[in-house]
């Protein structure tokens, strides 16, 4: 086995290293010649590169409780969390070339289901590195830079798309579809040189993916005195934030509080009102999520918290309003997505999904919390958690 120069490193073997676990020419021939990717924002062959070709009985430890068709599987690697993790085993078929999936708990190691990844090496590091160009707006996705909205979304879904559909005949994986389908959503808001705020989000895109009569829009006499950061108020006043009855509902048809204010107006007890958090008459509640947290607004910076009244933490939630509402569009346009497949991707795949959407969210707020250790996000926490229904 050997690493090539680092520029463009690659995991090769010998055709000794291959014998004899691997018996398809293109695979031979792709694993001694061009290789695997040492680096990859979504893939790692750490344990092709460490170990050599192992097969999944060897790797398990006891072939017995695996299924025929699983056991002599090669592992090669895994594919990559957001957080960086390998979550799921990359697997390779040495007669076939095929390359799959499978989750192999570590208390039930035979109960790992496949789920296809490629019909073979080349077309894996093809997909891989167009998903990851698209990210960087770079090689064929170069163009896009500077671009944004829904026709900028959309034309990128379809291109690269098109890379995946000219490598599988058309019969995209689910892993590569929700790549084609939802990453691209993140061009559709740009930087916000307008508004003030983190994005500026498309006229009427909240309008028409919610309804009009689903936002949430408030006056100059709903703020209090301590919401003076100016970008928010405009944002609340004129764009508004929508309200699917799902994740959140907000307080629109009162004057919006302090955080400080609803408790003492709303009865809570002595000891709660003294476990309330630093700075706390100037942190607005707009409104309640679904889990029992509050959904607040620091009146000077604009930055989105949540307050968990039963752990009393204050948590970071978004960067600002324009964050959040693109969040909960960016919800609702894969639940759209998803009825629009036959709940294809929900039903086959929810937790790669789960994954697409947390690496979407973070291209366009990489929301780091000053209040908590930024191991802990609400969105991803959420998201990841396939009872909750988010998806």
């Amino acid at each position: 086995m050997s690493m090539t120069g680092a520029v463009t490193a690659a995991i090769t073997l010998t055709e000794h290293d291959l014998d004899p676990y691997i018996t398809h020419a293109p695979t031979r021939h792709w694993l001694t010649g061009p290789g695997l990717p040492c680096v990859s924002d979504l893939l790692t062959f750490e344990q092709l590169r460490r170990d050599g070709l192992r097969t999944v009985a060897d790797t398990t430890g006891d072939p017995g409780i695996l299924a025929a068709e699983l056991r002599d599987r090669l592992v090669i690697g895994g594919l990559l969390t957001p957080e960086g993790g390998a979550a799921e085993s990359v697997l390779l078929d040495g007669a076939t070339g095929a390359v799959m999936t499978a989750y192999f708990p570590y208390d039930r190691p035979h109960a790992g289901d496949t789920r296809p990844l490629a019909p073979s090496l080349r077309a894996l590091v093809t997909f891989a590195a167009a998903t990851e160009e698209l990210a960087d707006l770079r090689g064929r996705f170069a163009a896009y830079a500077g671009r944004h909205g829904t026709k900028a979304a959309q034309e990128a879904s379809r291109q690269l798309l098109a890379v995946f559909e000219e490598g599988t005949d058309g019969a995209v994986p689910p892993y590569w579809k929700m790549a084609a389908l939802i990453r691209p959503l993140a061009l559709v808001a740009g930087p916000g040189t307008r508004s003030g705020l983190t994005l500026d989000l498309p006229p009427r895109l909240l309008d028409r993916e919610f309804g009009p009569g689903r936002l949430a829009r408030f006056e100059d006499m709903d703020f209090p005195s301590t919401l003076t950061h100016e970008p928010t108020r405009r944002f609340l006043r004129e764009t508004g934030l929508p309200e699917d009855g799902t994740l959140l509902t907000f307080d629109s048809d009162v004057q919006l509080p302090t955080l400080a204010e609803h408790y003492a107006e709303d009865g809570g007890s002595g000891s709660r009102r003294g476990e309330l958090p630093p700075r706390a008459a100037h942190l607005i509640r707009l409104g309640r999520l679904v889990d029992d947290h509050a959904l607040l607004v620091d009146g000077a910076t604009g930055e989105i918290l949540a307050w968990s009244e039963r752990e009393t933490t204050l948590r970071s939630l978004n960067t600002d309003v324009s964050t959040l509402a693109f969040t909960l569009w960016l919800l609702r346009r894969e639940r759209a997505i998803d009825r629009e497949l036959s709940h294809e991707l929900t039903t086959d795949a929810y937790d790669q999904l789960a994954a697409t959407m947390i690496r979407v969210l973070r291209a366009v707020d990489p929301a780091g919390s000053p209040h908590h250790p930024v191991d802990w996000h609400y969105w991803t926490r959420l998201l990841q958690d396939e009872a909750a229904g988010v998806l």
